[in-house]
């Protein structure tokens, strides 16, 4: 698939549980990167790859007059000492379309942010910004919360957590995922039960367990 916008749209639809069954551990990030304010709807769209060195945030504000619309922009940095965005940042970014910022650091203004209801997924909160210095390249391979991420990268978002599907894999991801959906729409509570039990004493019995 490679029209990302239509990508984004369809895995809008798929909750991010589904998404991580079928991607594995090494596709979800890291649960220290948490929706800031809730509920938060679910996000998704292609990613725009952001890098800031410890204490500066000058990429990212550059990111938010270049992203296309209905991107996520995601940010690696780390830093736990410094504000990477804040109110009027997240504003801009939605006024101009960006569907929600992945970040591996803080932000500020957080009651700003929440109001506005402009999705940002990020490790906390501090009230001190970073400064604007580091030059760094923009849409280049990043690495979230211990995700690889690549431009255009499928980021998917909710209250469970953050799950990165690969530009490659977006058509069989999307397939296994609505067929994953399909078989448990049609599975009641007594039959998953009736599977679930019977799994489990396979289990116990393989390894010795008797009662």
């Amino acid at each position: 698939m490679t029209d990302t916008t239509g990508a984004a749209a369809a895995f809008a639809e798929i909750p991010v549980t589904t998404l991580a069954d079928v991607l594995g551990r090494e596709q979800v990030m890291g649960t220290g990167i948490r929706p800031l304010w809730s509920p938060v709807p679910r996000v998704a769209g292609p990613a725009f790859t952001v890098r800031c060195p410890p204490g500066d945030n000058l990429m990212l504000h550059a990111a938010i007059h270049r992203a296309e619309r209905g991107a996520v922009i995601v940010v690696e940095s780390g830093d736990l000492d410094y504000a990477l965005a804040g109110g009027n940042v997240c504003a801009v970014a939605q006024r101009r379309g960006v569907a929600a910022f992945v970040a591996d650091g803080l932000i500020r203004d957080l009651g700003e942010v929440r109001e506005m209801g402009f999705p940002v997924f990020a490790r906390g909160v501090i009230p001190f910004p970073g400064s604007k210095k580091a030059v760094e390249p923009l849409n280049a391979p990043v690495r979230c919360a211990g995700v690889a991420v690549r431009p255009g990268d499928i980021v998917v978002a909710d209250e469970e957590g953050i799950v990165i599907v690969p530009s490659a894999r977006t058509q069989d991801t999307l397939t296994a995922a609505r067929a994953k959906l399909a078989e448990e729409a049609g599975e009641t509570l007594d039959m998953w039960e009736t599977a679930h039990r019977t799994r489990i004493e396979e289990i116990l019995r393989a390894q010795g367990h008797e009662g």
